[in-house]
């Protein structure tokens, strides 16, 4: 029996994947929660796998700490998406060792955790070439900090105060992320990195 654990932030997602991964008589689900719960019960069942929502995960910075980490010995299968290869590239760096689309069947996703509960490494192959674009991230971690600032509404004094920069330096990292991602302006460049899930 593979014991799993559920985590995705909307209730209605999180108990549909329960009564999906249920389906099949060798899979228990012992645990599902919001990732943004205070208190994971430690007492709970241990479990081998956890299924996780890709948007659950946030990459390492200033300004986007995960408020999701897996305990030890879980191993991570991650739902997400082509179109999101930041969201591809965090669950890469966070040990996934299975990557499902989210329009895979429901099939799709037993078979991934079936093999990741094996310690084997499952890619949806929708997913390869989308993790191959996540790893060429074109913006540094600060770059990135500052975008991710200015996406929140703060404008260069705060983005400088906070990253303990000049606000000329902040100005550089600005018009140099816009530029490394095509963007024709601020907004533009936030919306982008935004959609290809590095925020």
């Amino acid at each position: 029996m593979v014991r799993i654990r559920v985590v995705h932030d909307e209730e209605l997602l999180r108990s549909a994947l329960v009564q999906l991964l249920r389906s099949d008589d060798t899979l228990e689900v012992v645990s599902a929660m919001s990732p943004r719960a205070d208190v994971v019960d430690d007492d709970a069942l241990p479990t081998d796998v956890c299924v996780v929502d890709g948007e659950c995960l946030r990459g390492p910075g200033e300004v986007c700490d995960a408020p999701f980490r897996a305990r030890g010995g879980d191993q991570l299968v991650v739902l997400t998406t082509p179109k999101r290869p930041g969201v591809l590239r965090r669950a890469f760096d966070a040990g996934a060792l299975g990557l499902v689309d989210k329009n895979a069947s429901a099939q799709q996703l037993i078979t991934a955790v079936h093999t990741v509960a094996k310690g084997e490494r499952f890619l949806d192959a929708a997913l390869s070439v989308a993790l191959i674009e996540g790893a060429v991230m074109p913006l540094t971690a600060r770059e990135l900090s500052v975008l991710s600032l200015a996406a929140q509404g703060a404008p260069m004094a705060e983005i400088a105060a906070r990253l303990h920069l000049s606000r000329g330096t902040v100005r550089n990292y600005m018009a140099t992320a816009i530029r490394k991602v095509g963007a024709r302006n601020r907004v533009d460049a936030i919306r982008i990195v935004q959609n290809a899930g590095w925020t």
